[in-house]
């Protein structure tokens, strides 16, 4: 399964973003099999650059959920962050709130959602990790 594949389903885009003062350890917002991991070589726009999502320095999981849809994690290098670490593996079994990996400084991750998703969350609030629910499915 390719990322595309992903993200030329119907879904919704959300982007959690990371300042320098920002915990940058990343976990799996959700459980279920992974049937993507790649690593995307790319350039270093600043994180909120409308195009790092697809032009930054990247790794895309593909994740089929244990409901049976899939979601896309996305984490994303910004201007200063010049390293990824994914601990993902096609084939594994996530489990929500496990450690998915890390980039270090200011970054970006974004996560695909299926169309129809409830999203909890609004522009600007701001997230914690394991603790705040992104959407539900």
């Amino acid at each position: 399964m390719k990322s595309n594949e992903f993200l030329h389903s119907r879904c919704i885009q959300v982007s959690v973003f990371m300042s320098l003062w920002s915990v940058h350890v990343n976990y799996y917002p959700a459980g279920g099999r992974i049937l993507y991991s790649k690593h995307h070589h790319g350039n270093y726009f600043v994180a909120w650059h409308p195009k790092s999502s697809e032009k930054n320095e990247r790794t895309s999981v593909g994740i089929r959920l244990d409901c049976g849809k899939d979601i896309l994690v996305r984490q994303i290098a910004g201007y200063v962050a010049r390293r990824i670490v994914c601990y993902s593996k096609e084939g594994d079994i996530a489990a929500a709130g496990q450690q998915m990996g890390f980039i270090k400084f200011g970054s970006r991750v974004d996560l695909f959602l299926p169309i129809g998703s409830d999203i909890l969350v609004k522009g600007g609030d701001k997230v914690r990790a394991c603790q705040s629910v992104i959407a539900k499915i």
